[in-house]
């Protein structure tokens, strides 16, 4: 990890990322318990990592990464982000919003207020879509 990506990491971890990385997994608890949405909450604690830091990562649609279609990635893929966009995604999102917008007003912030809304086009469709680390 390069020393600016270690120190964005850190600030960001300190300026949000620690709040809404515990929500992702707070999310993921909640559908593991319901049991019925246990790929989703499997879903919500490798988001929730790239939550607390998510400089050096990105989010990918797997279909494009793996070059193969799976069930995520079809019809099935587009129900689960629907039903995901009702129950978890757009409160989710909402508070990505929130955090980009006091970042971003900050000036300083705005590396951070982007990291945010990137995260919070994550959260609106996740499903399909994986965390990888960008190369260096």
């Amino acid at each position: 990890m390069s020393l600016l990506r270690l120190i964005f990491n850190l600030l960001w971890f300190v300026m949000g990322g620690f709040v809404m990385g515990l929500a992702w997994w707070l999310v993921g608890l909640l559908c593991f318990i319901s049991i019925v949405f246990i790929p989703f909450g499997r879903a919500c604690f490798v988001i929730g990592e790239m939550a607390f830091w998510p400089f050096g990562n990105e989010h990918v649609n797997r279909e494009r990464l793996n070059r193969v279609a799976d069930i995520g990635t079809g019809p099935l893929g587009v129900l689960g982000n629907v039903i995901w966009l009702v129950f978890a995604g757009f409160w989710l999102a909402l508070g990505h919003l929130f955090h980009a917008i006091a970042c971003i007003v900050t000036i300083i912030g705005i590396p951070f207020g982007l990291a945010h809304l990137k995260l919070a086009t994550l959260t609106l469709m996740p499903i399909g879509r994986t965390v990888v680390n960008k190369a260096c």
